[in-house]
């Protein structure tokens, strides 16, 4: 056999490698991604009865929900600094196990309300950097062209968790009571840490550590002023972008059930019902939408249009949905809105991901996605609080609830057009000279 068949049976062996290696690292992070958002789906599905039990009104319910938010931003911030003196498997590892104890204390039958804000502050502020550390590690095993796909992988688990969790979590709060709610996803989280500390490692495409780890390894170029950076077109609409969606996200997650229940006469099983549905037509918009980039990328069929086009029509779309889903009245046109076009927010979480990616050089990706993270995980404290404040004030729920979800339609409509109009990942990294990263030899077969 001669040198070079033996150097290409090498090369393609070490290529099949890597690719196993950034799949099973994609899988393993869509797991850490269902876990995490099955924390957040507890709250909104034991609503009720924590509310019955502890004698809480929905302001203070809101309240408690949005304590879970009262560090996340902030966390999500500074560890993002970290990703450059730490490594990403040591940092998601670190995430884990804290999220994981952080709910068992719940399990104790003297744990009351403070000891409900206390928890989901420290819960919220061991998740915050969850989504922003996650993508930026799982970025280190594909490049440019090709990060699409795996994040919004990555991003189905938001959907996946609540779809997943959600039936499961209903027939435990059923027969255990909300308290093991709590402690089921905790457990399950020490489950996920173990198997990180087995399997996790970093990508062939990771920035280098240290105080020389702005310009990345992968060629992305030097380093770039953190204010030009953050203050391009293309990181501030992302940003706005995001806000919005994760609005609609957290306000789903903590009042669905409980707008299902009081508005729309559902149980507590078919409210949950819902909610598995409306997380699984999220999950294929997801899919869906990455599928499709892919495919373009790989045919070389990238159409010459504003890269933010596609993804600000289609929240303008959801936030045609979401106004509409606030003014009828039937619950079988509700649910087919909830399920179907209102999911389209959440291509935003993707498009926003892979653009600020797209501008940030490779060492300075994981502060820009957690800065990202900083601006939409405000939101997550916003949401539920001005949403149960809206339904408490208003004469009656239902009317609460039909100006909240106005809100969140203005809201989604005004990111849309801005997306449509500023989202331009490629001309500013041609403005910032961020060249496209290397591939590796990691397209998706």
């Amino acid at each position: 056999m001669t040198a070079d068949r033996l150097r290409t049976r090498d090369g393609t062996a070490a290529e099949e490698q890597v690719r196993k290696g950034a799949w099973g690292t994609t899988w393993l992070l869509l797991t850490f991604m269902l876990v995490n958002f099955a924390d957040k789906t507890v709250m909104g599905l034991a609503a009720d009865p924590i509310r019955d039990e502890l004698g809480l009104t929905r302001g203070e319910f809101g309240t408690a929900q949005s304590s879970f938010f009262a560090l996340f931003s902030l966390a999500a911030l500074g560890v993002s600094f970290l990703t450059r003196r730490i490594r990403t498997t040591v940092l998601l590892l670190g995430m884990a196990l804290l999220w994981s104890v952080a709910q068992l204390p719940m399990l104790l039958g003297a744990a009351g309300f403070g000891t409900l804000i206390a928890t989901r502050v420290l819960l919220g502020a061991a998740e915050g950097p969850a989504a922003p550390v996650a993508v930026h590690h799982l970025h280190g095993w594909f490049g440019q062209k090709e990060r699409t796909l795996p994040t919004a992988v990555l991003m189905v688990g938001a959907a996946g968790g609540v779809a997943l969790s959600a039936p499961l979590l209903t027939v435990v709060i059923d027969v255990w009571g909300w308290r093991w709610a709590f402690g089921a996803v905790g457990l399950v989280g020490l489950v996920w840490a173990v198997c990180w500390y087995v399997r996790g490692e970093e990508g062939p495409l990771a920035p280098p550590l240290g105080r020389g780890s702005s310009a990345g390894s992968d060629g992305a170029g030097p380093s770039v002023p953190y204010r030009r950076l953050l203050l391009s077109g293309t990181w501030l609409t992302a940003a706005f972008g995001a806000f919005a969606a994760y609005w609609i996200l957290s306000a789903g997650l903590t009042w669905a059930p409980d707008y299902l229940h009081e508005v729309s006469g559902l149980t507590l099983k078919q409210s949950g019902a819902v909610v598995t549905a409306t997380a699984v037509g999220n999950s294929v918009v997801l899919l869906g939408h990455g599928l499709l980039a892919r495919r373009t990328a790989r045919n070389g069929t990238a159409p010459r249009l504003p890269a933010g086009l596609g993804g600000g029509l289609l929240m303008c779309v959801a936030a045609l949905s979401i106004a509409v889903f606030a003014e009828v009245d039937p619950v079988g046109v509700k649910i087919a809105l909830m399920v179907g076009p209102m999911a389209l927010t959440n291509v935003i979480l993707t498009v926003s991901q892979t653009a600020v990616a797209r501008i940030a050089p490779a060492g300075q990706r994981g502060v820009a996605l957690g800065a990202l993270a900083f601006v939409y995980a405000l939101a997550g404290i916003l949401s539920p609080l001005v949403t149960g404040r809206m339904v408490d004030a208003a004469a009656s729920v239902p009317t609460g609830y039909h100006s909240a979800y106005l809100l969140m339609a203005g809201l989604v409509a005004v990111a849309g057009a801005f997306a449509v109009c500023f989202l331009r990942p490629e001309k500013d990294a041609a403005r910032l000279d961020m060249a496209e990263t290397a591939p590796m030899g990691l397209a998706v077969h």
